[in-house]
């Protein structure tokens, strides 16, 4: 049923009425059809359930979005549950929210003042669904529809009734994956948000309550990051799309469109010498034309047989370099999109590797304050940089300012194979600190003898650390030399 999901493909219901899909908003082959449509002559959001779980799936959604209305909590109506003919599924039909856009959207768009305002609303619903008993355990920003003050709960396949154990600890952690979905830098507004929640469920605001809820969405949202970056890029998903036999592995971004033949002869372009970047014992590095767009090629080489042994049985670099691209990807940091990981093998002894990555024509760090004029934005945004990187608690590891490209005044990384996602643990945080200032320090080796970018960029820094959360403590930027 249901192919490759045309738009206008009509699908027969028991009834014999008609739901001509207009747009596809999900699609899992052989589980889920998620779309708007129009349904006797109206707009409509349907949830098509196929294949073997059909009747389970379908039963959990309207049981969740049953719950959300009889406790009086803001949810698209469910218009109709019917069976699509044939005996090929099941259909829910849902009232269409006009205009109302998600709540990830709205984030994407707003600014600053506007993203806390949206997260109070969010809070609140949140709250609302507490106070009826009620937990939304798939809780994403996408899973919220917006219509002006109004806020609309999705998605009753995550509803779940609290349980009676633990209650405020379920609590608090839901609250806190909310939280978890904020950028990082707008973490400083937790404490505020919190205070939110208590006085809408009517309960004592607490700042120990307030720093346990902290310290969750730090864990919640490294633990998101890691199931991401460090397991799901590694295998088949909606952004990756992975083929291994004996004698390789291949991770591919889905809208990457290039011929597997081509990943098997990437030596050429490494070769030509008008395309090379860096021919370096370490690792080869060359420009590329692959599916219609520049790349960049890093080949990671063996250097010996004693260095080919040592690395047969660990994670090749190309493998780290590919996780931690989807790692600041998914922590909002940029860095040029990944595009393939190929990695020769011989069984499970890995071999040589490849990192495909998009390639980005814009200066470094080095070479923009050598050149630009206006310096101070630039130094502002670099400090943002490194104060996320710090409450992310992820290390880059070689922080010269040639693996900081500037684009659109804003800092890029690359080099990313020596970057590592530090714990949130006091012997972690402690040993994460000691990089982080290695970090800082190798930064501002680069301008030794530049004083007036060094006196740019310390400023940006004491300014930027300074608005640091009121539950952290540590005088990093004096341990670095900086302030």
């Amino acid at each position: 049923m249901m192919g490759n999901i045309p738009l206008g493909q009509q699908v027969i219901l028991a009834d014999a009425s008609v739901l001509t899909i207009s747009e596809v908003k999900r699609y899992l082959p052989n589980r889920r059809v998620v779309c708007k449509g129009i349904w006797h002559n109206q707009s409509v959001f349907a949830k098509l359930f196929i294949g073997k779980g059909a009747a389970k799936y379908a039963k959990r959604d309207k049981t969740g979005v049953l719950a959300l209305s009889q406790s009086s909590i803001n949810t698209p109506a469910l218009l109709q549950e019917i069976a699509i003919a044939d005996n090929q599924g099941l259909a829910l039909i849902f009232k269409v929210i006009e205009p109302a856009p998600n709540a990830e959207e709205l984030w994407q768009v707003l600014n600053p003042a506007s993203r806390l305002a949206l997260m109070r609303q969010l809070v609140e619903a949140v709250a609302q669904h507490h106070q009826a008993g009620l937990i939304q355990t798939d809780l994403y920003l996408k899973n919220f529809l917006v219509q002006d003050a109004t806020i609309y709960t999705l998605d009753g396949d995550g509803i779940r009734s609290l349980s009676p154990f633990f209650k405020k600890r379920q609590q608090l952690r839901n609250l806190a994956t909310l939280f978890s979905k904020m950028d990082a830098l707008d973490d400083e507004w937790i404490q505020d948000l919190y205070e939110t929640y208590c006085k809408k469920i009517g309960t004592i605001f607490s700042i120990a309550d307030a720093a346990d809820v902290w310290a969750l969405t730090q864990n919640i949202r490294a633990e998101v990051s890691s199931e991401y970056a460090d397991k799901k890029v590694f295998r088949t998903c909606t952004d990756v799309k992975v083929t291994q036999d004996f004698k390789g592995f291949t991770a591919l971004a889905t809208d990457f469109h290039v011929d597997k033949s081509t990943l098997h002869t990437l030596d050429r372009f490494l070769a030509n010498p008008s395309n090379n970047i860096k021919n370096g014992n370490t690792c080869t590095i060359a420009k590329a034309q692959l599916a219609n767009q520049e790349v960049v090629v890093k080949r990671y080489n063996i250097k010996s047989f004693v260095h080919g042994f040592s690395r047969a049985f660990r994670q090749t670099r190309a493998a780290k370099s590919w996780a931690n691209a989807h790692r600041l990807m998914i922590s909002r940091i940029a860095t040029p999109k990944p595009l393939a990981l190929v990695e020769e093998r011989l069984g499970c002894l890995r071999r040589r590797a490849y990192f495909l990555s998009e390639y980005v024509d814009a200066p470094d760090a080095l070479q923009y304050f050598a050149q630009a004029n206006d310096k101070e934005a630039v130094a502002d945004h670099l400090a943002m940089l490194f104060y996320k990187l710090y409450l992310l608690k992820f290390s880059h590891g070689d922080c010269k300012a040639t693996n900081i490209k500037i684009v659109s005044d804003k800092p890029m990384l690359i080099d990313l194979d020596g970057m590592k996602a530090h714990s949130f643990n006091w012997l972690a945080s402690a040993w994460f600190n000691r990089q982080h200032v290695k970090d800082l320090k190798r930064f501002m080796a680069n301008w030794s003898a530049d004083a007036e970018v060094t006196t740019l960029l310390k400023r940006a820094f004491v300014q930027k650390y300074n608005e640091q959360y009121p539950f952290e403590n540590d005088p990093i930027l004096q341990r670095a030399g900086i302030a």
